[in-house]
C-alpha cells in the first residue's frame, strides 16, 4: 500500500511567520501508522530538529 499521506500544522501557520517550508519523509512502523492512517493524528505537540 503507498497512499499518500499529508499532515500539516494549521496552527503554526496562525501563530507564527513562516519564512520556508520543507518536505520531509519519514517511515512509520508499529501503532503510530494506525492513528494517521485514520487520520486521528495529533501533532499539536510535534517539534522539528
Amino acid at each position: 500500500m503507498s497512499s499518500k499521506i499529508n499532515i500539516k500544522n494549521r496552527k503554526a501557520s496562525f501563530e507564527y511567520e513562516l519564512i520556508a517550508t520543507f518536505v520531509a519523509g519519514i517511515s512509520l512502523v508499529g501503532t503510530e501508522i494506525k492513528s494517521i492512517r485514520n487520520n486521528k493524528a495529533n501533532i499539536s505537540d510535534a517539534h522539528c530538529v
